[in-house]
């Protein structure tokens, strides 16, 4: 298992370098990727980046949940389908809408609201080296564009800046539940 990488290490703030070859140094990262993610717990991860393990590789894993199989992205292409908007809090097909904040497990505490597109086409390779050209929508399209930002040298919460948005700390009350306080910036 592999420490996952906290802010400011500059591996974050970098443009992360194609995989060449997937051989058993990658096969044998992706195992390490993976128990880092499982054992991640408060926030427990659904996404890690090979730059939040150190490593400067375009190659992350998803699990978007316990029940979900684990999935794999090398070397990812990431396309915007044409017409597509960016999705804000505001914008809801029904009454129910919740408020999602984004986190990150390489900035412990810190949470924002992002605007994400609601559907992205993904081109990759799998761990075996095979290519695919999936359209991933909801919270998986979210999921792949926040680790995908990771392979661009981004943060999340430069996102929440560009879109004039709040960040928050979060922080548990005496009754051990989760609170949010905004940060000024």
């Amino acid at each position: 298992m592999l420490p996952i990488v906290q802010a400011p290490k500059p591996v974050l703030a970098s443009i992360a370098s194609p995989i060449q070859k997937i051989d058993k140094t990658i096969t044998a990262l992706i195992k390490e990727m993976t128990e880092s993610l499982l054992y991640a717990k408060d926030p427990e991860g659904v996404g890690l980046a090979a730059p939040q393990v150190g490593k400067s590789l375009q190659l992350f894993i998803i699990k978007e949940s316990k029940k979900d199989p684990l999935l794999v992205f090398i070397n990812p292409k990431l396309v915007i389908p044409t017409g597509e908007k960016l999705q804000t809090n505001d914008e809801s097909d029904n009454e129910h809408h919740e408020v999602k904040l984004e986190g990150c497990l390489s900035l412990q505490d810190i949470w924002g609201i992002v605007h994400r597109y609601p559907k992205v086409e993904l081109v990759y390779l799998d761990e075996k080296g095979e290519k695919h050209q999936d359209t991933f929508e909801g919270f998986m399209a979210t999921i792949i564009q926040h680790e995908f930002d990771h392979l661009q040298g981004v943060l999340f919460p430069r996102r929440v800046l560009e879109q004039k948005g709040q960040l928050y700390k979060s922080v548990k009350n005496k009754k051990g539940e989760m609170e949010f306080e905004e940060i000024s910036v």
